[in-house]
Parts: C-alpha cells; structure tokens; sequence
C-alpha cells in the first residue's frame, strides 16, 4: 500500500469528523469574532455579547452541520423538525456551559475576555460533536 493509498484510506475514514472539525472551527472562529465586535469594539457587556455571538455560531453551525458535516438532506417533515429542535435543545446547554465559563472568567475574575472565549469555544466544540454525532443527526439503521 503506498502512502497516498494510506492517506487516502485515512481521508475517507475519519471524513466526518474532519469536515467537522473545519466547520466547527469557522463556527468558532465566528464565534470570537462576533465575540470580539461586541464585547471589545462595540463596548457590549461580556454576558450579551457572549449569547449574541453564540446565536451567530449556532444558525451557522445547524446549516452546516446537517448539509455538509452529517449529510442529512431532509429540509421538511418528521425528521427535520426533530433534528432542529434537538440541534438547538444541545445548542442551547453548551451554549448555557459558554456563558457560564465567560460569566467567570471575565465578570467574576477580570481575566482576558477573547482567550477565554477560544477556551470555551474548544470544550463547547467537543460536547457539541458528541451530540451531534451520536444523538442529533445519526443515521437510522
């Protein structure tokens, strides 16, 4: 086997979790950006311009996450109704746990308001896979 056919076995293998990791990272970099607009530029208290930028985040993330992550085509009915509202049920507790870390961190303990947000963007990533992953948009058997 060469090393392309390798890397190419590699690819196809792990492709969910990799195309994943490249939305969710533009998810998160959305993320500290709107973050960062508000909180540092537009003068936006850390809690409003924390749920506004996770807001942001999330509507990108369902988009992309049910088209191009986990491939899941149906835009009506049953099964996309319920795949929304999970999505966004999921969303809504890590996005709960994203408020939390920046209420402590920036308000209670005056730390770095934009790496704390890269900080928090990185647990909230890994939880929302899980969900995703092995709840939100899993295939039937």
């Amino acid at each position: 086997m060469s090393f392309f056919d390798t890397i190419k076995g590699l690819l196809g293998k792990y492709r969910r979790l990799i195309v994943y990791a490249f939305y969710g990272a533009l998810a998160a970099l959305l993320n500290i950006v709107c973050y960062w607009l508000l909180y540092e530029k537009a003068g936006l208290d850390n809690t409003p311009s924390t749920v506004l930028a996770f807001l942001a985040a999330m509507i990108f993330a369902f988009f992309t996450n049910k088209l191009l992550v986990f491939e899941s085509r149906d835009t009506r009915g049953a099964r996309f109704w319920r795949e929304a509202v999970s999505f966004f049920a999921c969303r809504l507790l890590t996005g709960a746990l994203d408020v939390l870390i920046m209420y402590l961190a920036v308000d209670r303990m005056a730390w770095n308001g934009v790496l704390w947000k890269i900080i928090s963007n990185i647990a909230v990533t890994v939880l929302n896979y899980a969900a995703s992953r092995f709840f939100i948009f899993r295939k039937k058997p």
